[in-house]
């Protein structure tokens, strides 16, 4: 139908994508969440006879938990990466839309998105709230004595790290970028370990929204829950935006070898990480330049 008028074509297969994308991230947050709520859930509403529900006296409860979260996420990140980047967060989407903003990714997707993760994890609460029958222990508090500045820039501190993460291993192009939903994973496990306790370990809005508009349970602070992980997105944009800049890729220019005729792009053209290309690991030809190095070389050499 639109052979004949190229701005129709690309109208046409700039929406399909963009409907590709919402539904790949409503899909992706709500099973991620479905089994990291699953989980969690389960451990807190039945607790093993004889131990303390404080996650502070019960240690093997907080590695179940974090454990729920960081395996969920590595493996539906892995599942989705190739369709739409698996970022089931909505700080994680900012950080992708700021860094973005020279590509072909629009604030408009990005908009999109985020309502899409909302909704999924609106959807994943929902369904383990109604599957288990124990209670609906999944909302982010914070425990002990944190203050609600305390919380914040620990929200804001464990997110960054988790965009950051997400940067280095899955937009850029190297030769452990097949493998980067596992780092990812980890990444979001450590920063569990860190931040259940006292925060609650949100780094995504959506993942404590979702509880709290099922279980119709708003606490004053919860506004941290969106702040702190929108700041540390913020935070992790800007400095990977000032290492690309600065060309960090001279550095250790023998590092990789993957991508070693173009600069790798910040993201892809359907909102997430880049995935095109291959991304196994494989030895460099003779005399092969540094990833990201042709442009640099040509401008040493003109100088």
């Amino acid at each position: 139908m639109f052979e004949n008028d190229p701005v129709l074509t690309c109208c046409a297969l700039t929406s399909c994508t963009d409907v590709i994308a919402v539904l790949s991230e409503f899909a992706g947050t709500f099973m991620f969440l479905l089994f990291a709520f699953g989980g969690t859930n389960t451990v807190n509403s039945a607790p093993l006879e004889g131990r303390s529900e404080n996650l502070a006296a019960n240690p093997s409860k907080l590695v179940f938990i974090c454990l729920c979260f960081g395996m969920s996420l590595a493996v539906n990140a892995w599942t989705f990466f190739r369709i739409s980047g698996g970022l089931f967060n909505p700080a994680v989407s900012i950080g992708m839309m700021v860094v973005g903003a020279r590509t072909k990714v629009t604030y408009v997707r990005g908009i999109l998105i985020i309502i899409a993760q909302i909704l999924g994890a609106i959807a994943a609460s929902a369904v383990v709230y109604a599957l288990q029958p124990d209670g609906f222990n999944v909302l982010t508090r914070l425990g002990g004595s944190t203050t609600v500045v305390q919380g914040l820039f620990m929200e804001m501190f464990l997110t960054m790290q988790l965009v950051f993460t997400i940067f280095m291993l899955a937009a850029e192009k190297h030769r452990g970028t097949f493998i980067a939903p596992i780092g990812i994973g980890l990444s979001l496990f450590i920063a569990e370990l860190m931040g259940v306790y006292y925060t609650g370990g949100s780094l995504n809005p959506a993942r404590s929204f979702g509880p709290c508009v099922v279980a119709g349970k708003f606490d004053g602070y919860h506004w941290i829950y969106w702040v702190g992980p929108i700041l540390g997105a913020l935070v992790a944009s800007a400095f990977y935006v000032l290492i690309k800049t600065l060309e960090y890729e001279t550095v250790n220019p023998e590092q990789d070898y993957d991508t070693p005729t173009r600069k790798t792009p910040l993201v892809s053209s359907r909102g997430g990480p880049d995935s095109s290309g291959d991304p196994r690991p494989h030895d460099p030809p003779e005399n092969e330049p540094y990833a990201g190095g042709p442009e640099l070389e040509a401008g040493r050499s003109s100088a």
